[in-house]
C-alpha cells in the first residue's frame, strides 16, 4: 500500500509510529505497482515477519526448500509496501536469495526510517551484501541519528551489522562514530533521568523509589556486542549455501 493513500490508524499500525523530517526526504522510496493482496499476505508475508530470529536446523532446511520460489518480483512487492511486515520480509528474502539489485531500495528505506522494526532486518541484510554500498548505507545512517537522541530507532543493530563489518573485513569504521556515540548515549540517559525526576514532581509518594533508580542506574557502556548479527548472517549464509 502506498503512504499517501493511508489514514492515520493505518500508517500507525504499519509501523510509522513516529513522524520526522530527516536530510534524507528527497531520496526517493521504492512503491511496488502491485498492490499487496490478501492472499499474497498470507503467503508471502504473514508466515516469515515473526521467525526471522529463528536459526533451527528446521526452519533453516524449510528456507531452503522454499528458496526457489521466492522471485524477485515477490521481494520487490515487499520492499515497496508501506508496512514493516512487508518491508522485513522483503528485506531477509533479498538476503536469502543475494538479490544485491535491491540494495540502493533497503539502504534507502533504513534512511528515511519510515517504519519501526524494519530497521534491523535492513542492517543484517546490508551487513550478508558486504558491499561498500552497504557500509556507506550504514555510516550514513549513524552520521545522522546518532546526533539526534530523540529518535532512537535501529541505531543499536546498524552499530551491530557496522562492527560486525569490520570486523569480517579488517576495517574501523565503527571508530568515526564513538565520540558521537558516547554523547548520543549520556543524552539518552539524560532524557531518562529527566522523566524519572518528572515522575517525583507529579507523584511525591514515588519520590524516593525514583530517587534510587536514578542512584542505581549503571555507567555508560560503550561496548557493542555482535553475537546476535553473527548468528543472524551465518542463519542466512546456511540458507543461500543450502
Amino acid at each position: 500500500m502506498k503512504k499517501e493513500n493511508l489514514s492515520d490508524i493505518q500508517m500507525h499500525s504499519a509501523g510509522a509510529t513516529v513522524r520526522h523530517k530527516s536530510p534524507f526526504e528527497e531520496l526517493t522510496s521504492y512503491v511496488s505497482e502491485t498492490g499487496i493482496t490478501q492472499n499474497f499476505r498470507e503467503q508471502w508475508v504473514i508466515p516469515f515477519y515473526f521467525e526471522f530470529n529463528n536459526h533451527s536446523d528446521e526452519w533453516i532446511q524449510k528456507m531452503i526448500n522454499l528458496k526457489p520460489t521466492i522471485t524477485e518480483k515477490i521481494i520487490l512487492q515487499n520492499l515497496g509496501d508501506f508496512d514493516w511486515r512487508t518491508r522485513s520480509t522483503g528485506s531477509y528474502f533479498a538476503a536469502i536469495k543475494e538479490v544485491r539489485n535491491t540494495e540502493d531500495i533497503i539502504g534507502t528505506n533504513l534512511l528515511k526510517s519510515e517504519v519501526c522494526f524494519a530497521g534491523a532486518r535492513y542492517a543484517i541484510t546490508l551487513a550478508v551484501f558486504n558491499s561498500k554500498k552497504s557500509t556507506d548505507y550504514l555510516n550514513r545512517y549513524l552520521e545522522y541519528y546518532l546526533t539526534k537522541p530523540e529518535l532512537y530507532f535501529d541505531q543499536q543493530y546498524v552499530l551491530e551489522a557496522l562492527k560486525y563489518l569490520d570486523e569480517i573485513n579488517d576495517t574501523d569504521h565503527l571508530n568515526n562514530h564513538l565520540d558521537v556515540l558516547k554523547l548520543f548515549l549520556e543524552a539518552r540517559q539524560g532524557q531518562t533521568i529527566n522523566t524519572l525526576e518528572n515522575i517525583k514532581k507529579m507523584m511525591p509518594e514515588k519520590g524516593d523509589e525514583m530517587e534510587q533508580e536514578i542512584q542505581n542506574m549503571k555507567p555508560i557502556d560503550m561496548t557493542i556486542v555482535t553475537t546476535g548479527i553473527y548468528k543472524a548472517v551465518e542463519t542466512i549464509n546456511r540458507i543461500i549455501e543450502g
